[in-house]
């Protein structure tokens, strides 16, 4: 029951992320962005959606920044993986590269 719970709250938390994800990709590609183009609008795009979700929430200070490090991660995810197999990284190669876009740098 405990573990039910844990799931459904990850989701919910986690929600906001995906939607935003959608939104951003379909936004880049009506704008026909691409390359580091639509890299840096990808991660500015998520990471203002999640400062408006934690916004929402009305978090504050240690929380706040710790939901957006999360939500942001979480809505590059897609974005990274698509980049990743393009590029066909496998391996330390594929987790590096997945490390260092999902912190959107």
């Amino acid at each position: 029951m405990k573990s039910l719970i844990a799931l459904l709250g990850a989701l919910v938390l986690s929600f906001p992320a995906f939607a935003t994800d959608s939104a951003c990709m379909s936004q880049a590609q009506e704008k026909k962005l691409a390359g580091a183009a639509q890299g840096s609008f990808m991660r500015k795009c998520v990471r203002d959606s999640c400062e408006a979700t934690s916004a929402e929430k009305k978090l504050a200070g240690a929380a706040r920044n710790s939901f957006t490090k999360k939500c942001v991660a979480d809505g590059l995810m897609p974005y990274c993986e698509e980049q990743a197999a393009g590029k066909k990284l496998h391996g330390a190669a594929q987790t590096s590269f997945m490390n260092k876009c999902q912190t959107g740098n």
